[in-house]
């Protein structure tokens, strides 16, 4: 029977302050969440119901619901993540399983830690030039959407490539080695191993996108539109700007009111990531590996 000596003692010591070091440093960034939830919870909680959810604003916006807003909210977040999940991944794809390591690829990978760093006011501003102005797709939801895709395709890429990565060398080998080629190894088994982690960048995306306000100000989200929005050419509310709104330029909000939104955004945010998440548990379950 082995006894513990002072090495072991000490070991175990300088474990647990370790361990409790880590604990701290967890709930301290647990805890500002726990705080701002609560918030919201106590001072917009009151404001929820049925009409707040499904009627337009009244009163100059201080009375009402926020249905167009959230209606609209949706409206870009479907249309950002249709239009960059498909371009994103098949980058990803190409960077990591066709493009050679040479000096083009390494200019793309660097553009693409740039785009990731440039701040949200300019792509709005870029969103301007190209999508309203140039391509004369007009101050709507499709102008807007673009502009949120374009500002998140880092995001979704990075996630791919490192999800395409993790998949072991050895799975494409041995399908190359039965006489498949590169597509049919992508195709039927890099990318089914490699989805949950896709997901992964989709889930930040959606976060991301939906909480933005500056892209879409200036491309296609509008200060009051008492209505819902028809097809991808119109304009829309948005809970994002719509919570800037009453919060800074509409006199004589209830103190619930803001709250309230930015309670109904948070949720929003929170349901479709969990939809993501349990969608991406599913498929790493069917992993082989």
């Amino acid at each position: 029977m082995f006894e513990a000596t002072e090495l072991n003692h000490r070991n175990q010591r300088t474990e647990k302050l370790w361990r409790l070091l880590f604990l701290m440093m967890t709930l301290l960034l647990i805890l500002p969440v726990a705080v701002i939830l609560t918030v919201l919870v106590v001072k917009g909680g009151p404001s929820l119901s049925i009409d707040f959810l499904f009627t337009e604003p009244t009163q100059g916006m201080t009375a009402g619901g926020i249905l167009p807003a959230l209606v609209g909210t949706v409206w870009l977040v479907v249309v950002a993540l249709i239009a960059s999940v498909p371009i994103g991944v098949a980058a990803a794809l190409y960077l990591s399983e066709y493009a050679p390591d040479n000096w083009l690829t390494r200019i793309i990978n660097l553009a693409i830690i740039n785009l990731a760093g440039v701040p949200s006011i300019v792509h709005a501003l870029f969103g301007v030039g190209a999508f309203v102005a140039f391509f004369r797709f007009g101050t709507s939801i499709l102008a807007a959407s673009l502009t949120l895709a374009v500002m998140t395709l880092p995001v979704v890429i990075v996630s791919t490539r490192e999800a395409l990565k993790a998949v072991p060398q050895a799975f494409r080998e041995a399908c190359w080695n039965m006489g498949a080629t590169r597509w049919q190894t992508i195709r039927k088994v890099v990318l089914p191993n490699s989805v949950s982690g896709i997901l992964t960048g989709v889930i930040l995306e959606v976060s991301r996108t939906a909480g933005e306000t500056a892209p879409i100000m200036f491309t296609g989200a509008a200060f009051f539109l008492p209505f819902l929005p028809q097809s991808v050419y119109d304009q829309t509310m948005a809970l994002s700007l719509h919570l800037f709104v009453v919060s800074t330029q509409v006199p004589d909000v209830p103190e619930g009111l803001p709250f309230g939104v930015a309670l109904v955004l948070i949720g929003l945010v929170l349901s479709m990531n969990a939809v993501s998440i349990g969608f991406r548990m599913v498929l790493r379950g069917k992993k082989k590996w």
